[in-house]
């Protein structure tokens, strides 16, 4: 008898619990004249980036993450995220700059990183988009970093400069790939063709791999430094890097003036000394197809205290995506959302060149 008693004291205990949890959760739902976080559009916007072994790939991501601010995020003041309400960035994988303007152009990117070189070329329909004609409705975000030309080679295959190449096996990135269009150049700049090199077409990791398995004497890449593919390679004293200097570096620039002469610190990459290179401008373009607020927002983020944490932490790269540099060598007219961010900034004079901004 006390022992049922008891049981029933017990479960009325349980059922008063409950009725106060559920009193509780009642309460701390929002009221019909007050919609949740929840109820908030969502937006997703792609990032066209690069070879995951690559540069891009990993700021691409570093940049979606400052833009986006998913419902219910914590408001920017309160330690949450600082970017665009309502907006899921992803950074996807890509074959490169080409790919990327390509994507843009037909829709599948939202935005995307791109060369210098790359930019200028799609958007006023020259060099390799000659046939395809000018690509329009690119528009510019930021310069973010410059990026360096590698020339990759093992320690043991008798190369000591690009003229050595000629009937080595070589990879000069896969088609669509900025690496590409720029390996061919300086090629060419050098005295060597397509034909002069059993060329391979591979993105940077797998080129690293075959190098390392011997099956490969050579690869380009350009990419900020440093490039995790070239990392690990110089760590196991397998490579060491060509520099591209001399007369033929200095036509080269002179033809194609978006090319600068650069250099790889000593340091850069263990037991590689410094190198004489050249490099382009990696830049941040988007759709014209975009609003001007959120593109606006979206550059407001991106130049966020709270992103050069992000961006100082993140990638060795990017501590030289600086706001100082953001208009540098721009290839394409700038966003109206991104003009109206730097004029606020005051960074835009009166007398800016109207072509290179919109």
């Amino acid at each position: 008898m006390q022992r049922a008693k008891r049981a029933k004291t017990h479960l009325a205990a349980i059922a008063t619990a409950l009725r106060n949890l559920l009193t509780v959760a009642v309460c701390a739902l929002p009221t019909l004249s007050s919609p949740p976080a929840a109820a908030q559009e969502i937006q997703y916007h792609r990032i066209g980036t690069g070879s995951t072994a690559g540069t891009y790939f990993p700021i691409g991501g570093i940049i979606a993450s400052a833009i986006s601010k998913p419902p219910g995020s914590r408001d920017c003041e309160l330690g949450g995220s600082c970017g665009v309400p309502g907006l899921i960035a992803v950074a996807q994988s890509t074959a490169g700059s080409v790919a990327n303007v390509m994507g843009i152009a037909e829709g599948t990117l939202e935005s995307g990183l791109s060369q210098a070189d790359i930019s200028y070329w799609a958007y006023n329909g020259k060099g390799v988009f000659a046939e395809t004609g000018p690509i329009e409705k690119l528009r510019a975000v930021a310069n973010l970093f410059p990026e360096a030309v590698h020339v990759v080679v093992r320690r043991n295959a008798g190369i000591r400069s690009l003229g050595d190449l000629r009937g080595k096996r070589v990879s000069i990135d896969r088609e669509g790939s900025g690496t590409r269009v720029d390996a061919l150049l300086i090629l060419e700049a050098f005295g060597l063709g397509p034909g002069d090199i059993a060329a391979e077409a591979l993105a940077a990791g797998d080129a690293a791999d075959r190098l390392r398995a011997g099956e490969l004497d050579a690869f380009i890449m350009v990419v900020g430094t440093p490039a995790n593919a070239v990392v690990g390679l110089a760590e196991d004293s397998l490579i060491t890097l060509l520099p591209i200097a001399g007369p033929e570096a200095q036509a080269l620039r002179e033809r194609y003036p978006f090319f600068h002469q650069d250099r790889i610190e000593a340091g850069t990459y263990f037991n590689v000394p410094a190198t004489e290179t050249l490099s382009v401008g990696a830049q941040w373009l988007v759709s014209a197809d975009l609003s001007e607020e959120m593109v606006y927002g979206m550059t407001r983020a991106l130049w966020h205290d709270n992103t050069r944490r992000l961006l100082d932490n993140g990638h060795p790269k990017g501590k030289a995506i600086q706001r100082v540099s953001a208009l540098n060598g721009l290839a394409v007219p700038l966003h109206p959302g991104a003009r109206r961010y730097y004029s606020e900034a005051g960074m835009l004079s009166p007398g800016l060149d109207p072509d290179t901004t919109e």
